[in-house]
């Protein structure tokens, strides 16, 4: 049946900044059939079902281009432990490590973290992370649009950001192909074809050059979107220089790496060469702000974009609010350029919608225009902190919160309906995940008594006595 969705402001997100009041929005299928003034396209469906839009704006869903849903399980554990930005640099983001867990319990932090980013308006998503077929399923249920990317690597002993000698361990590798390929061949074009799946190379000094030439091939040979860490902290570059003696976007470009089917996640530890570099292969960047933010360091976003870059936007570790990400973002520049005007909140937008879509390979999604995805967000405007909703995008980039997202589309499809998730338990998720985290804290501490629990860290549980057997055990997966 056609939805009809009228009397909303309609902010399209297209070239021009269009926004329509009063305005009538019609989805047939996965598609949207009509927009414009409510006069011109409400006689258009009479038998349509009609939704009230009546103190709503509708603006085009997020798109959240690099993230690690089963991380959640480390929310305000790691946030507080980045990494030195001089030398010496030994390697890993935190020196506390992410506790592994059963597939099952995977499945349960990642299904947080999906219902996370619906309640904040995120409408797709790529996540970067290791044996995504333990919670695939999950994620098809969510309902929403996603690109999997499922990591390889082949440095043996170390962790990213460690310039002490490559030791390569090519099983490791060939192992990591392998799962890239069974993922695409079980789950690529699931979910009515919501769902896709990429390649990931963890980052330039945990892959040799020999896996990122086979990661790359896979990629051509697959015709998918491929994802890696780049220029993530100052100690990864100094690995690379020590591994290769070039910086890393160089590394990249001298094997043929690069491409504008690349999605390049941080890109905050560059030097101007580099920026150049990415964007003469028209390479994708995930700026990924809020995290950036939370680690002291900020990407050249302007210089990003204007060497041919284009910047989409993404959560990274233990958030999915793609609200916070945006405004962040906004905030970052205009600190780091000593500008009280640019970027625009129009742009901030745009990086967080539009081109996060173009990013993730779907050119027709991210922006709202006739025959384009019926990917949208619904919000209520008639909330003390919106009021008066004078100029819809600004109010929104600048005052905005994910609670006033109240209803999620996906390929036409409601997903949240007045403030509800349709697609999952959201109770249940929450209680279990609260477990979840207790088991797996509880194993880690008491398993390694040398690491120090955290300051202020809640009380926990004793550790079961059984161990996770091999059998029972998801890979670890490594830290962003």
């Amino acid at each position: 049946m056609t939805i009809l969705i009228e009397g909303a402001i309609v902010v399209t997100g297209d070239e021009a900044g269009t926004i329509c009041h009063d305005a009538a929005l019609a989805i047939e299928g996965n598609r949207i059939a009509a927009l414009g003034p409510r006069e011109a396209v409400s006689g258009r469906f009479p038998d349509a079902e009609r939704v009230d839009g009546t103190g709503r704006v509708i603006l085009p869903g997020f798109a959240n281009i690099h993230t690690h849903l089963v991380m959640t399980l480390a929310r305000g554990v790691f946030e507080d432990l980045s990494p030195p930005h001089e030398p010496p640099f030994d390697g890993g983001l935190s020196p506390i490590p992410l506790p592994p867990m059963t597939p099952q319990e995977q499945a349960v932090m990642c299904q947080l973290g999906a219902l996370e980013a619906i309640r904040s308006g995120t409408t797709a998503l790529l996540e970067d992370g290791v044996d995504i077929a333990n919670y695939a399923q999950e994620m098809v249920g969510t309902g929403l649009r996603m690109l999997l990317a499922e990591r390889c690597w082949d440095r043996a002993g170390a962790s990213i950001g460690d310039p002490s000698e490559f030791r390569r361990d090519e099983a490791v590798g060939r192992a990591g192909l392998e799962r890239i390929e069974r993922l695409h061949e079980q789950w690529d074009g699931t979910g009515e074809g919501r769902i896709r799946v990429g390649v990931a190379a963890w980052a330039p000094d945990m892959c040799s050059p020999e896996l990122l030439r086979d990661a790359r091939a896979l990629q051509d040979r697959l015709g998918t979107i491929a994802t890696i860490h780049l220029n993530q902290i100052w100690g990864e570059v100094a690995a690379v220089q020590a591994h290769h003696n070039m910086l890393p976007s160089e590394f990249l470009e001298s094997i043929g790496f690069l491409s504008e089917r690349l999605v390049a996640a941080h890109c905050r530890c560059m030097e101007p060469l580099e920026e150049k570099i990415l964007g003469k292969h028209r390479v994708n960047v995930a700026f990924n702000s809020a995290i950036a933010a939370r680690r002291g360091l900020s990407p050249r976003v302007c210089e990003i974009e204007t060497a041919g870059c284009n910047v989409g936007m993404g959560t990274d570790n233990m958030a999915e609010d793609m609200v916070e990400v945006m405004r962040t973002g906004l905030f970052m520049e205009r600190v780091r350029r000593r500008d009280g005007r640019n970027p625009a909140p129009e742009e901030a937008l745009r990086w967080a919608t539009r081109n996060g879509y173009r990013a993730m390979g779907v050119p027709d999604g991210g922006w709202l225009a006739e025959g384009n995805l019926a990917d949208l967000i619904m919000l209520r405007v008639d909330r003390a902190h919106l009021a008066p909703f004078l100029r819809p995008v600004s109010v929104f980039v600048h005052q905005g919160q994910a609670r006033d997202v109240e209803d999620v589309m996906v390929d036409g499809r409601w997903i949240m309906r007045d403030g509800q998730v349709l697609t999952m338990d959201e109770a249940r998720i929450i209680r279990e995940a609260e477990a979840v985290a207790d088991r797996a804290w509880s194993r880690l501490f008491a398993r390694n008594p040398q690491i120090k629990v955290p300051e202020g860290f809640r009380p926990l549980p004793d550790a079961p006595a059984e161990a996770l057997s091999p059998d029972n055990q998801a890979l670890a997966p490594p830290r962003s």
